[in-house]
């Protein structure tokens, strides 16, 4: 059984730079301060994102300070991390519009009474002149090179702006403001998070312990079991999707990819796990049904065991019982053509894709199949369902 800080904590990293300095702060009787660091780039926080919230917790519960670091000022530059171009940039309001829903958001997780939330544009919008070049200065060209994403964008002639070297260094430069002890990142922001360690060996060259513990922890990949989870790119789960809606996401990811989930995001032990992939493996139990536990447990993080529950029922009959959900949403819009509302309510992305759906039987209105895209819907409220995972209610009025 876990139960000494440095297990705890070391359980489902990637790697930690470096764990005797870890195990020296851990056992120190000063409360340490983790920074953990999030560009308002989406609305949306989802299940990738808890990964670096779930260990932020674990800290909380261990005693320790926990920085949730708000990137607003480096968020209107751009993380280039992974990125092959110059990244669009954000607007001001856009940033902010966003900032204001993690902080509503990261409370599902985190402890409020010990979370400090800070938003970078607090220190990186006061710099001087003078001050961003001696910052900038301080670190070399070949350097930045070195970086993966920067290497192959150089060798193959990508643009790369000058502007995106000014990312990581700045993203270093707030570890040294809030004298961060520890900070946690994705695998793919180690270069990141060691600039970190690079900005603090200077402001304090001869005190080894001033430099912060690195943390890297796994990606979490998306619905598609394939790219890392991403707004973007629409293989997310969002912590405040609805109970059906995210029960029924994981119910769609792999079964290969449910061990990784598991891993990552389950309040099992590892050797639970372990017995229970044997167990699947053995043809003991049904995949099926551990993720069935995969999703209450998710589901219960953030709503609780009996919304869980009524999501997995939910579930249950529409997908292996073929019954309709018991409830439905119900959206009035104005009468237009039959690919037009499909497109209007989000079933599809567009009319053409709408109108192949329909001729190859996918649509049913009131229980009845409809093939015809020229079908005109009158006056009344109808029962839509597209394949067998969209249902919704719809009022047609006539203007």
């Amino acid at each position: 059984m876990q139960n000494k800080p440095f297990d705890i904590i070391k359980r489902g990293t990637e790697e930690i730079i470096n764990e005797d300095t870890l195990i020296k702060k851990l056992m120190s009787s000063k409360p340490l301060t983790i920074k953990a660091g999030f560009d308002p780039t989406a609305p949306d926080l989802h299940l990738g994102h808890t990964v670096l919230l779930n260990k932020l917790r674990q800290f909380q519960d261990l005693g320790h300070n926990v920085i949730f670091l708000i990137g607003d000022f480096t968020a209107t530059i751009g993380d280039p991390t992974g990125k092959t171009e110059l990244r669009p940039v954000l607007s001001v309001s856009e940033v902010k519009k966003n900032a204001e829903t993690y902080k509503k958001q990261v409370f599902k997780i985190l402890d409020k009474n010990k979370t400090i939330i800070k938003f970078n544009s607090e220190w990186l919008s006061k710099l001087s002149s003078e001050k961003l070049i001696q910052i900038i200065g301080s670190y070399s060209v070949a350097r930045m090179l070195e970086r993966d994403d920067f290497k192959k964008r150089f060798k193959s002639n990508q643009n790369i702006s000058i502007k995106e070297f000014i990312y990581p260094i700045l993203q270093g430069y707030d570890s040294v403001v809030l004298e961060a002890d520890i900070e946690l990142g994705g695998t793919d922001q180690k270069f990141n998070l060691l600039m970190g360690r690079y900005f603090q060996s200077i402001e304090k060259p001869n005190d080894e312990d001033a430099k912060q513990v690195v943390i890297t922890l796994p990606l979490l990949e998306g619905l598609d079991g394939i790219k890392k989870m991403s707004k973007s790119l629409g293989n997310y789960i969002a912590i405040d999707d609805s109970p059906k809606d995210m029960f029924g996401k994981i119910m769609s990811i792999s079964d290969e990819l449910m061990w990784k989930y598991y891993e990552i995001l389950s309040a099992l032990t590892l050797e639970e796990i372990g017995i229970l992939k044997q167990n699947a493996n053995d043809n003991k139990i049904n995949p099926r049904d551990i993720k069935l536990d995969l999703g209450i447990e998710i589901v219960s993080k953030f709503y609780d065991k009996d919304i869980a529950n009524e999501a997995k029922t939910e579930f249950l009959n529409v997908f292996q019982k073929n019954k309709n959900p018991d409830k439905l949403d119900l959206i009035e819009i104005n009468a237009m053509p039959l690919p037009n509302i499909l497109k209007e309510i989000g079933f599809v992305s567009s009319t053409s894709e709408a109108r192949r759906l329909i001729e190859q039987n996918a649509l049913k209105i009131n229980e009845k199949t409809v093939n015809l895209i020229d079908t005109v819907l009158k006056d009344g409220t109808y029962l839509l369902k597209l394949g067998k995972k969209k249902f919704i209610k719809v009022k047609i009025i006539n203007k």
